[in-house]
């Protein structure tokens, strides 16, 4: 009984400092380093997914770091003439 009584204690006064940092004994300073931390965590992911759309698109050497299945796929689409827009000369 008095493990429940000593839980239901603990949870109450965590509960409580949670809640007191609305309150009136709110604390600016938690709050500000909070927002500070999160915003940077934001932040740092977006710099992050830029970076890696670039090199994605651009790739580390420039142009010539495209990947080779890539450049085959592209001769072969150019060599069967698919994904064009159709002309008079061919009807699909």
């Amino acid at each position: 009984m008095s493990a429940i009584l000593g839980l239901t204690t603990m949870l109450t006064n965590a509960f409580h400092n949670l809640i007191g940092q609305i309150g009136p004994a709110y604390d600016p300073l938690f709050y500000d380093v909070m927002v500070y931390i999160f915003g940077t965590m934001l932040f740092a992911v977006f710099l992050l997914s830029v970076i890696a759309f670039y090199l994605r698109k651009k790739g580390i050497g420039g142009g010539s770091a495209k990947e080779k299945w890539v450049s085959e796929l592209d001769k072969y689409f150019d060599r069967e003439q698919i994904g064009l827009i159709p002309d008079e000369l061919h009807h699909w």
